[in-house]
């Protein structure tokens, strides 16, 4: 015998199988919209920016940091500075170029004249020569370095002490030498990367130690000694730490940045002052060890991949017994 209480319970098992099913449907398709619809056309994947080439690229470098390429055999390298240093109220003005050849596609060899100029008395400009640079670089891997890997050199410089530096109380003139050689040690780096938009951003690494031998001073000097005096100097050895970023913004614009910093121990300084009436008296002081650091963001633009305009402005706040400057610069780059 049947019940009716009995006979209605199957149909309501069907309607709470029903409720589950359809809520396991919903939690489906808000897990995977996608399959909500099987009429939808399927998304086409993001398409990934063209990575610009490397020749579509044109640099003249920034202002500070050196490259680790080398040139190929033969060629030659013009790259020509014209600065204006304004510090503490003063402004010098100055060239520097750097005159480069390939004497073999892993040797560059070359050197760096100075010339420099300053106001004097009634406003008149005097100029000299700075001290002269000798250079060889050495490239050490390809430089067509693979991903993830940099181009690396290391560079050896020889500095002559050609520039003006003493007996400027009775030869007053501009004075840009330190009256002593010097030789630097440098490893540099360099390293192409492709950013997300597809363009190039190359990066550089420079650290380089330089040390010198005394300098013989006659009268006022750069060191700080007064008319009469007699002696040496010796300066201290110098460390420094470039880098730098460049942006190809387009084949022939490229922002550049550096960031540098220096470090100079003490330099000493020892000898005799002449007085009047014959008599003398030793001098002997120490130039406190300096530190500093600097910023310098340019803009590059390149007319031919072998020819380029750099303007740039090199800003040192003051530091350790380092003075604050201003320096804006132009530089010419030419590869013959």
């Amino acid at each position: 015998m049947i019940h009716d209480g009995h006979t209605s319970r199957p149909p309501r098992r069907q309607g709470r199988t029903a409720l589950i099913h359809a809520g396991v449907a919903l939690v489906a398709i808000l897990a995977h919209p996608a399959h909500a619809q099987d009429t939808e056309a399927p998304q086409n994947p993001p398409v990934a920016p063209v990575r610009q080439s490397p020749d579509d690229a044109w640099w003249t470098g920034p202002m500070l940091s050196n490259s680790a390429a080398t040139l190929p055999k033969g060629h030659a390298l013009i790259e020509s500075y014209a600065f204006d240093q304004i510090q503490e109220g003063t402004s010098s003005y100055g060239s520097l170029t750097y005159l480069l050849y390939g004497l073999t596609d892993t040797l560059t060899v070359g050197a760096k004249p100075m010339f420099g100029a300053a106001a004097g008395k009634g406003g008149s400009l005097r100029g000299g020569m700075g001290d002269l640079t000798l250079s060889a670089q050495y490239r050490l891997t390809s430089p067509k370095a693979p991903p993830g890997k940099p181009t690396i050199a290391v560079s050896l410089q020889y500095s002559l002490p050609t520039g003006r530096y003493d007996r400027l109380d009775t030869q007053p003139g501009v004075a840009l030498g330190s009256g002593a050689h010097a030789t630097t040690l440098s490893l540099y780096a360099q390293q192409y990367f492709w950013l997300p938009n597809g363009h190039i951003f190359r990066a550089r690494l420079n650290i380089a130690s330089s040390w010198s031998d005394k300098a013989r001073i006659d009268g006022a000097s750069v060191y700080g000694t007064p008319g009469g005096f007699t002696g040496r100097a010796s300066p201290g050895p110098r460390f420094d730490v470039g880098v730098s970023g460049e942006y190809s913004v387009t084949r022939n614009w490229v922002l550049g940045l550096d960031l540098v910093t220096s470090r100079t121990a003490s330099t000493e300084i020892s000898g005799i002052v002449a007085a009047t009436g014959g008599s003398s008296s030793t001098v002997r002081f120490t130039l406190p060890r300096a530190q500093s650091w600097g910023i310098a963001p340019a803009v590059e633009y390149s007319w031919r991949p072998n020819l380029g305009v750099l303007l740039a402005a090199r800003l040192i706040p003051r530091g350790r017994n380092v003075p604050g400057s201003v320096t804006p610069a132009v530089a010419i780059n030419w590869v013959l």
